[in-house]
């Protein structure tokens, strides 16, 4: 425990020492992960992010935090820093870093800036010596967009581990189609991370309040060399989820590792052959 509590002061410390830090509350879906990322693109300067956990009510049940946003803006951004608590190894911090902390809060304060923040994240800001000099909210601050800041009175969460799974393409568009179309629950909320045998992935975004999903390529593309070991998850945030029928229903959109083969031999031929061709530039 010595150790853990000397490392966090460190740490705070340093973040601290890094300039710039907010910290960006709101509601699932109300756009807070496209914000952050548009925020950190149009500073000059180095970034950093940390994601820290909301706090679920007796009604009103947060996402986990299955590092969805974390992996999604490290591919957008790749010089992106992770400013983890529990991080075993961080770099020394720069001048005019900016840090974004993003913590997710069902409801609107009832004061502006860092005195209307839940007692909670106050406690676990003040157990990190951090101090963020703004303070944002979405559905508060009149230059943050509203359009999707929904009031929630209910809501279930549920989260899949994919880590290593492929989608069979086809079947990964009919599930999602399903999904977001009421045939598990009724979803206001869903995210997610996806493999595809060619060395793709997705960013797969639906909010209730949006007219479509979005479907976002990862622009780290990889190798069609069997299994990817990266971020893969999905969120589900709604009513009445049937999580076994969710669950079932992935299953069988998975491929085997023999399907992924028969995906990936012609693929792989191709990339060789890519790999393999000399250069004319």
């Amino acid at each position: 425990m010595i150790l853990i509590s000397s490392h966090r002061r460190w740490l705070a410390n340093r973040l601290t020492a890094m300039g710039h830090i907010w910290l960006i509350t709101g509601p699932p879906g109300c756009g807070k992960t496209n914000w952050i990322l548009n925020t950190l693109q149009n500073h000059s300067g180095p970034k950093a992010y940390l994601q820290l956990h909301g706090h679920s009510s007796n009604e009103l049940e947060q996402a986990g935090n299955v590092g969805i946003d974390r992996a999604w803006l490290k591919d957008q951004i790749p010089d992106l820093q992770h400013a983890e608590v529990n991080a075993d190894l961080v770099q020394e911090p720069q001048k005019d870093q900016l840090t974004l902390i993003e913590w997710p809060q069902f409801h609107p304060p009832k004061t502006v800036g860092i005195e209307g923040a839940d007692p909670s994240l106050l406690n676990t800001l003040s157990g990190m010596n951090l101090s963020p000099q703004r303070v944002l909210n979405f559905g508060c601050d009149a230059e943050l967009p509203d359009q999707d800041t929904l009031r929630f009175t209910r809501l279930e969460s549920w989260s899949l581990n994919l880590h290593g799974q492929v989608w069979d393409p086809n079947s990964l568009s009919s599930f999602w189609f399903e999904l977001v179309n009421g045939a598990y629950g009724d979803v206001y909320r869903a995210k997610a991370l996806m493999n595809l045998p060619d060395g793709r992935a997705f960013l797969c975004n639906w909010m209730v309040s949006q007219p479509s999903s979005q479907f976002l390529p990862l622009k780290n593309v990889l190798p069609p060399l069997g299994r990817p070991q990266r971020t893969s998850e999905l969120v589900v945030q709604g009513k009445a989820l049937n999580s076994p029928g969710i669950e079932s229903t992935i299953h069988d959109c998975l491929l085997s590792d023999e399907a992924l083969e028969l995906h990936q031999a012609p693929l792989r031929e191709q990339f060789n052959q890519q790999q393999s061709t000399p250069s004319l530039v």
